[in-house]
């Protein structure tokens, strides 16, 4: 099974594109939306939806997959919930970069100060993380820099910010969710 967790922009095609590329992987993918204007809400909808998901999991390693807005969510609900994740070009600070695009963007500083101290260090190598090279929204080098401790880090060369095409990275996420 995987969970897949939509960026910012939740009505995006490229989301149902995304969804049937993973289905190479794992024929059972699972959109997990969210509202993304209420990041306090969002991670309790998460919480419940996953855990309510998991019941109905037969599937002994599930895999949680998010891009941008999505991938903040992927790490921190999987963490939680014990399972792997990839984050695909992961939006590290929305309370900074979601500035002027949602009421509350302080809200995500909130959660991360309530968060599991360290857990990124609690969460070493149960994530990898592809980003790319040309992402016209985030410092993808800067993401490298601050993941490069505790994932993986896998590089592209050619997708955008919203990355429509896995398939090159297809192989790769699938032996790290059987791994």
């Amino acid at each position: 099974m995987i969970f897949y967790l939509h960026g910012f922009d939740a009505t995006s095609p490229g989301n149902h594109e995304k969804m049937r590329q993973l289905q190479f992987i794992d024929p059972d993918v699972r959109l997990i939306s969210y509202s993304t204007l209420h990041p306090k809400h969002d991670m309790q909808h998460l919480l419940k939806e996953v855990a309510k998901q998991m019941q109905y999991c037969a599937d002994p390693a599930p895999l949680m997959v998010g891009v941008g807005l999505g991938a903040y969510w992927a790490e921190r609900i999987g963490f939680l919930n014990g399972l792997k994740s990839v984050l695909i070009n992961p939006n590290l600070h929305p309370e900074e970069t979601m500035q002027g695009k949602i009421d509350r963007p302080e809200e995500y500083a909130d959660i991360a100060n309530k968060c599991v101290s360290e857990f990124r260090l609690k969460n070493t190598h149960r994530a990898m993380c592809i980003l790319s090279r040309v992402d016209e929204v985030l410092d993808s080098e800067a993401t490298a820099e601050a993941l490069k401790p505790y994932y993986t880090i896998e590089w592209d060369e050619t997708q955008a910010h919203k990355f429509p095409q896995l398939a090159a990275h297809l192989p790769k996420i699938k032996a790290f969710k059987l791994s």
